[in-house]
Parts: structure tokens; C-alpha cells; sequence
């Protein structure tokens, strides 16, 4: 087994997908995608989950996480969805579910899966005809991987590159560029829904 492969051996990186009720847009306003954001951040400040990519669209969101525990991401899934739902409904004098009964969790079993879907994270927005470069759409872990943060810093660069196989984040942000350049060039935009089909995912234990 390649050493890069080896690490998704013993604890899976998740790839999670989570729908606002009945496919609502209920995170139209940009306020709202960066309320989801901000309680990423704090889930990684409390609980140490790495963060290896997201975007939050106007009524779903995707994350890429790992953590070497079981308990880790059901805390960090209850913490973020459950507080910008409560502080949505606080603000708009709304009651009722803001999201899907469950999230969804498809593992990411080795290296070329892993690529596969960074890039379709990243091209999200694009797919959806709401951009036509990843880059701008501004709450996406794309532009954080790409122009690295100092402060209030999301992804876990160090694993995020590791897991690639690449040695540092520079080589991992060109080759990721190029993958998701490569895409749009090509025209491969189709939504593949095994990334977050009923039968293939899998719920985190």
C-alpha cells in the first residue's frame, strides 16, 4: 500500500453533505454562510478536527474532515449546524428545522478518491452556474487553500498536503489549481451524485 494511502487506513477522511429543510435557501444571504463558517472555526478550536475543505451554498453545505476518533465530528456537525440554525430562527422570528433530519458521510477510502473530491467541492459553485471560478465564491475552503491565512485559519494545511502526497501546501495549491482549471476547461462540471447518494453514504458513527 503507498505510504499515502496507508494514512486513510485507520481512520477515514469524511466527505459530509447537509440540506437545509426541504432544500430551502435558507443560506441565501452571505451573513448566514459566514455564521456556518464562523461555527467551523470554533468547532475546530474546541473539539481539534481537521478541516480539509468545505463550501457552504445557499441551501447545503459540504465539509471534508478527519479526526482519530468517533466522537469528534458528531460533536463538531451538532455545534455548527445547531447554532447557525438557532441564530437564523433567533433573527428571522422563525421556528422549525432549518436542516435535514441527518446529515450524510461518504468515507474517503484513498489518495485518487481523496483528489477526486477536493475538486468537486471546489467546483461546487460552478456547477451550479453561480460562478464561474471557484474563486469567487468567497466561503469555500478553495481561496483559503490557495491564498494561505494567518489568522482565523479553517483548513489544516499540514494534513491537507499530506494526505495529497505532496510535501508542502505551495505544491499542493498549484497541482489543485491545476486540477480544478483542468475541469472547468474540459467542460467536467455534471453533478455525480455518489458523493452524497442515499446508498453510498454512510452515517458517522
Amino acid at each position: 500500500m503507498p505510504r499515502a494511502n496507508r494514512l486513510f487506513h485507520h481512520h477515514p477522511i469524511w466527505h459530509i453533505t447537509h440540506r437545509c429543510h426541504k432544500k430551502e435557501f435558507l443560506l441565501k444571504f452571505r451573513r448566514d454562510r459566514r455564521e456556518w463558517r464562523r461555527w467551523l472555526f470554533e468547532a475546530r478550536r474546541r473539539y481539534g478536527v481537521s478541516i480539509l475543505n468545505y463550501v457552504v451554498t445557499s441551501n447545503h453545505i459540504h465539509l471534508m474532515a478527519w479526526c482519530d476518533d468517533n466522537e469528534t465530528l458528531p460533536r463538531t456537525m451538532r455545534l455548527v449546524a445547531g447554532r447557525t440554525a438557532q441564530n437564523y430562527n433567533r433573527r428571522k422570528e422563525r421556528r422549525g428545522a432549518f436542516w435535514e433530519d441527518r446529515y450524510h458521510a461518504v468515507p474517503i477510502k484513498d489518495r485518487s478518491h481523496f483528489l477526486e473530491c477536493l475538486t468537486y467541492i471546489d467546483l461546487n459553485m460552478v456547477r451550479a452556474g453561480a460562478v464561474d471560478h471557484p474563486r469567487e465564491w468567497p466561503c469555500a475552503g478553495f481561496n483559503e487553500i490557495q491564498f494561505p491565512r494567518q489568522r482565523y485559519v479553517i483548513i489544516d494545511y499540514k494534513r491537507l498536503y499530506q494526505f495529497a502526497g505532496e510535501p508542502d501546501l505551495a505544491t499542493f495549491a498549484r497541482q489543485q489549481l491545476h486540477r480544478v482549471n483542468g475541469k472547468i476547461a474540459e467542460g467536467e462540471l455534471t453533478r455525480n451524485p455518489k458523493w452524497t447518494s442515499l446508498v453510498t453514504g454512510d452515517t458517522i458513527p
